[in-house]
């Protein structure tokens, strides 16, 4: 889809939101090699615009911004920002993700303001492609409804991420916009925008079909699990962290028809949701698509090329290191469970200030396996490309002796473009897991713990297959050499379901959000589940108080209740926004 919109440049790449401002000359030339509007006012023309859309779901695209700024993988908003992960790399480079690491928000800081341009760039080109099906006439009534209701599957999409990060967004749509003038995106960020967001992903599942031709299309069930996503974040006070019963109570049925109604169906093991050979499998819900060749790298995964080892093959970059706090919370007890509240009372061994040759013994107690399909870690076979050891690190004194793996392409598929980091892995952002878990919490909070217990324990039956467990493998006399040890684990994997009723509340509470981290952890979502809960600061504090014991520049960093919760609105986007002497937009007040 990506490769088709970008050899079909179209007026709608003028972002028509609070950014961009033109001279009246500009506006009014046709530029060279452009289509005219008039010219995509039939069915190629809207088809073409739709994919426009569609190719801003991954947040790259912008002129002259880089990747990682606006990726919808989120690893600095949710990831970083959140317990799950370190900036990594050194402390040089890219300083405004340090400060966003320890919580200095500021309004000026370009990667929100580039994550904010994405986002509104999605929002724009959905409602161009509605807006300009509005004037085609030769168009069968069954494909305008689905470019609408797809179209507002992008929008609504597009505002989640916005509502995600802001307290106060703008919502814009097709009747608010228009292509031709840039005063028409000016809008207050005056109103709660959930209720619309609920609205496009209703109106898109009402339409939507349960099955696509074609993969990277949302279905009614893509439709129907964000819809359910929606009320979930609006599940819980952010501040005080209460239920909301009455929205949990919304998502339940949607919840339990993508379950029973969609198809779908856990994965065999946990790590095929990471490979490659694996992309739109029937756990998947919805996947950003992405693809390479020899010829052509633009629809590949650009917004995670910092995140790769800072050794060969990839050369680059050592951004987004696994935190020490998220690797303890893989230690189990001796009946492999988790330990839900002295899971950092001790570290899982690293090799941090160890040497490269010398000798060093992995952590031998219990583990979760999915830790060695999250994160990277000396002696331990690194997705079948050689075992871990500190070179992978460019900095470990700075940001810690782990790597992130989940998003990285086995060795089939590496090597296929000119960047090594580049590649096909899709982003698995809705999928069957997910929803599984998300009932899970609702079912917590209305009381209902066995069937909690119940939905929990499928997930960890699925973690605990020994099919799916990280070999263990003896390194040669050459760095890249490694023999397999048929049939023996990498490391002491000890994990079981929940065999007792769960009674407590609280306790059932903890176990299902632990479930939610240890299965989703480095995929950018772990900030906004804290957020969504309520619980960011307390987690949060006691993340740090220990953090800073470990990394010397966390030392400074607060989180504070009632402001870091969401971010800043860029300034940029608010100096942008005046009409009529004033601004339209108002900075969030948590930020004066």
């Amino acid at each position: 889809m990506k490769n088709i919109y970008r050899n079909i440049f179209v007026v709608s790449i003028l972002i028509g939101v609070v950014f961009f401002s033109c001279s009246k000359d500009f506006l009014e030339t046709d530029p060279q090699g452009q289509f005219s509007e008039e010219g995509l006012t039939n069915p190629a023309g809207v088809e073409g615009i739709l994919l426009g859309a569609y190719s801003m779901l991954d947040g790259f695209g912008l002129e002259n911004q880089s990747g990682w700024n606006g990726t919808i993988e989120n690893w600095v908003f949710g990831g970083v920002v959140s317990d799950d992960a370190y900036k990594g790399t050194d402390a040089g480079d890219q300083p405004e993700q340090s400060f966003l690491e320890t919580f200095d928000f500021q309004a000026t800081n370009l990667h929100i303001r580039n994550k904010w341009r994405a986002i509104y760039k999605g929002i724009a080109r959905s409602n161009d492609a509605i807006n300009t099906l509005k004037q085609v006439e030769d168009i069968s009534d069954a494909r305008r409804a689905q470019i609408i209701a797809e179209a507002r599957f992008l929008r609504g999409f597009y505002h989640f991420e916005a509502r995600k990060m802001w307290r106060k967004a703008p919502y814009i749509d097709d009747e608010t916009f228009d292509l031709g003038d840039l005063e028409s995106t000016k809008v207050p960020n005056d109103k709660e925008i959930w209720p619309n967001i609920e609205a496009d992903f209703e109106a898109a599942m009402n339409v939507l079909p349960e099955s696509q031709t074609e993969v990277g299309r949302p279905t009614k069930w893509a439709a129907m699990a964000f819809l359910a996503k929606a009320k979930m974040f609006q599940g819980w006070d952010p501040q005080s962290g209460a239920a909301n019963i009455g929205k949990l109570s919304e998502a339940k049925p949607l919840l339990e028809d993508i379950i029973t109604l969609g198809g779908y169906s856990l994965v065999p093991t946990f790590e095929e949701n990471f490979l490659v050979g694996r992309r739109n499998n029937e756990e998947s819900i919805f996947e950003i698509q992405y693809s390479i060749s020899s010829a052509t790298t633009q629809a590949a995964n650009e917004g995670t090329t910092l995140n790769y080892p800072y050794t060969d093959p990839w050369g680059c970059c050592g951004f987004y290191q696994p935190s020490q706090n998220l690797v303890n919370a893989y230690r189990t007890d001796a009946n492999g469970l988790p330990l839900l509240d002295t899971f950092n009372n001790e570290d899982v061994t690293s090799d941090e200030g160890i040497a490269l040759n010398a000798t060093f013994t992995p952590y031998q107690n219990p583990l979760d396996p999915r830790l060695d399909h999250t994160v990277g870690r000396r002696g331990i076979l690194f997705k079948g490309y050689k075992i871990h050891n500190r070179d992978f690190i460019r900095d470990q004194a700075y940001a810690g002796p782990y790597s992130p793996k989940k998003h990285i392409a086995e060795p089939a598929f590496f090597g296929i473009g000119p960047n090594p980091r580049l590649s096909a892995n899709n982003y698995r952002i809705m999928r069957l897991g997910m929803v599984i878990l998300w009932l899970a919490e609702v079912e917590v909070e209305l009381g209902n713990l066995e069937r909690a217990r119940g939905l929990v324990n499928q997930i960890r039956t699925r973690a605990a297959n020994p099919d799916g467990f990280v070999p263990r493998a003896i390194q040669g006399t050459d760095r890249n050499d490694f023999t397999i040890i048929d049939g023996e684990p990498a490391a002491n994997y000890v994990i079981n379901t929940y065999n007792s009723s769960w009674t407590d509340q609280d306790v059932a509470r903890k176990a299902v959000r632990m479930e939610n981290r240890l299965e989703f952890a480095m995929e950018g979502h772990r900030f906004f589940d804290l957020q969504r809960w309520g619980v960011a600061e307390s987690v949060m504090t006691q993340y740090l108080s220990v953090e800073k014991t470990k990394r010397s520049y966390l030392s400074s960093a607060q989180f504070q209740k009632g402001v870091h919760e969401f971010f800043p609105v860029p300034l940029e986007a608010i100096e942008r926004s005046f009409k009529d002497g004033q601004p339209t937009l108002v900075q969030d007040p948590a930020f004066p």
